[in-house]
């Protein structure tokens, strides 16, 4: 299958220049590539690599059962795998699946103070509530100032463009266009509105893009995509407590038909008519922390400091692939998707979950903006160096009257409007392609 060049491998490289006595943990949600890079990185950039995965290796994890004195680790991997070569600056310690053994977590302290050799970890479901009579626990400590965290996520928009042979240089000529906000020729600006929608019906994960990089067939795609959410339904069985589970799996079955409405703010009622915070708060979180979705806060007062204003217990949920989402909704629904005759809230819906996740992987945390009863909305709410900047998300083109109320104020710099269509500025109104959202970035 295709090989796929990920953003986060240079992410790598910067910690390895950057770091003093600390161990990297690399987060995430499962099947998004953590492994593949983690591994690639180390290859390319070490003499030796050592990797312990704790599912595929269980053995792996009576190293950390007594002192976790880092020489002591280090004389029980090498007993347990006595090809392994460890070389002072030059060896990267890898523990893959980390979730698996929380003292391994416990130890990356000692191990960071040691400093001979670098360690990353990975894990998924890392911080959930794990089912009762499971093995694995929470970590004894949390070797706090000995661990860079880092999230990585599902392949971006840019990232698929390389996967579908596109270079930086491309990229870069069309940023130009986002920068001096000129208007982008029509056979490009078609062509990557194209590409757009190939993306979200594809996603990112990885055995899908591949696949379909390797074998454009939607069908496939699809089955693949199958798959995965059916993966995603079995380890909600296999690590989430029984009383939990259909709770769990209610909310993430109910996601998609939320997105599909006009009002897409998260509501129990529509996982359960007698649904509430009390009943399905818990497994709202687990789904988040297990990184099944992602989570934008309700923003009441559009001002710097945006934790601040957040209203409690209203947020959206979105999908934290766009692809498993619009699988969801089968192929016909794709069909429309692709040749760009969907309408409808779900259309909305669909194109609101992809901005929201070009801008997670961008680094922006998600916020909406409600007010009045829901009267004035905005998708999304980001900072920066010029204030708060309003987000609106139109499927197509369309009446802007909730951004237009909130550029009429004075503390509100200029706002965005991503459509179906091209770029355009009118006052303090920016309309962009839905693409160039991949040219936002935090402060």
């Amino acid at each position: 299958m295709a090989e796929l060049k990920r953003e986060f491998y240079e992410t790598l490289k910067a910690w390895k220049a950057s770091k003093s006595k600390e161990c990297l943990l690399v987060k995430g949600a499962r099947q998004i590539g953590k492994t593949f890079i983690i591994e690639k990185f180390g290859r390319e950039n070490y003499e030796s690599m050592v990797t312990l995965n704790f599912i595929t290796h269980p053995e792996c994890i009576g190293i950390f059962d007594g002192s976790l004195d880092a020489q002591n680790i280090y004389a029980g991997i090498s007993a347990v795998m006595p090809q392994a070569r460890f070389i002072a600056g030059k060896t990267l310690l890898f523990l893959d699946e980390i979730q698996e053994c929380p003292n391994a977590r416990t130890a990356m302290k000692f191990l960071a103070e040691d400093d001979r050799y670098d360690v990353i970890a990975s894990g998924s479901l890392l911080g959930i509530k794990y089912k009762k009579g499971r093995k694995r626990r929470q970590p004894k400590s949390i070797p706090v100032g000995f661990e860079r965290q880092m999230v990585m996520y599902s392949l971006s928009f840019r990232e698929f463009l390389w996967a579908k042979g596109y270079e930086d240089a491309f990229i870069s000529h069309l940023e130009g266009y986002f920068q001096r906000r000129e208007v982008v020729p029509e056979v490009v600006n078609g062509k990557l509105h194209a590409l757009l929608r190939e993306y979200a019906v594809v996603g990112g994960m990885p055995e899908v893009v591949s696949g379909y990089v390797d074998f454009p067939h939607y069908g496939d795609v699809q089955r693949t995509q199958e798959k995965l959410l059916m993966a995603c339904v079995d380890d909600i069985h296999k690590y989430a407590e029984a009383p939990d589970i259909p709770k769990i799996e209610q909310c993430y079955r109910a996601i998609p038909r939320i997105l599909a409405k006009e009002n897409r703010k998260f509501k129990y009622a529509e996982v359960d008519t007698m649904g509430s915070a009390r009943k399905y708060l818990a497994s709202v979180e687990w789904l988040k922390a297990a990184r099944l979705v992602s989570m934008a806060e309700c923003v009441e007062t559009p001002l710097t400091g945006l934790p601040a204003y957040v209203r409690e217990g209203w947020f959206k949920l979105y999908m934290s692939d766009v692809g498993m989402l619009c699988a969801q909704y089968g192929m016909s629904t794709k069909l429309q998707i692709l040749d760009g005759s969907l309408g409808g809230s779900l259309k909305g819906g669909i194109y609101e979950n992809l901005v929201a996740g070009i801008l997670e992987r961008n680094g922006f945390p998600l916020y909406y903006h409600s007010k009045d009863g829901g009267r004035l909305e905005m998708e999304f709410l980001i900072e920066s160096e010029h204030g708060v900047i309003p987000v609106e998300v139109k499927a197509k083109t369309g009446q802007t009257l909730s951004l237009d109320k909130l550029l009429a104020r004075p503390d509100v710099p200029f706002g965005y409007k991503f459509t179906g269509g091209n770029v355009g500025v009118s006052g303090k109104k920016v309309t962009l392609p839905h693409y160039m959202a991949m040219f936002l970035h935090p402060i």
